[in-house]
């Protein structure tokens, strides 16, 4: 009895160790994977972040200097691609995006019906 016991033991054994071996290495990828999305997320989260504060600083800048129109959101521009290269590079906004999102912070910063 004690040898039909160590025989099985032995054949059993190695694909014991390999089912093990794969729900270990696929445990490990899924927490991996689900660390990569968490701080990717969190990492975008900050450019994003980044962008957004530098147009709104750069928006003020330009209106104190007494700025309108298209030299307003050129010069707001400016100072966001000076301040924020990385966000840019890493968010990778599309033609336009940055002057729609530069129009609207306009509207959060002027009141209704003033001078563009």
């Amino acid at each position: 009895m004690n040898t039909l016991l160590n025989e099985l033991y032995t054949a059993v054994t190695p694909v014991l160790l390999q089912a093990l071996s794969a729900v270990l290495t696929a445990f490990l990828l899924w927490v991996a994977n689900t660390a990569r999305v968490r701080w990717g997320i969190e990492i975008e989260a900050r450019h994003r972040d980044a962008l957004h504060s530098a147009i709104m600083s750069g928006l003020r800048a330009a209106l104190l200097r007494g700025l309108t129109g298209q030299a307003l959101v050129t010069a707001t521009l400016d100072h966001v691609r000076a301040s924020t290269p990385q966000a840019i590079g890493a968010l990778k906004p599309g033609p336009g995006v940055l002057e729609n999102i530069v129009e609207g912070k306009l509207r959060e910063v002027l009141p209704l019906g003033a001078p563009t």
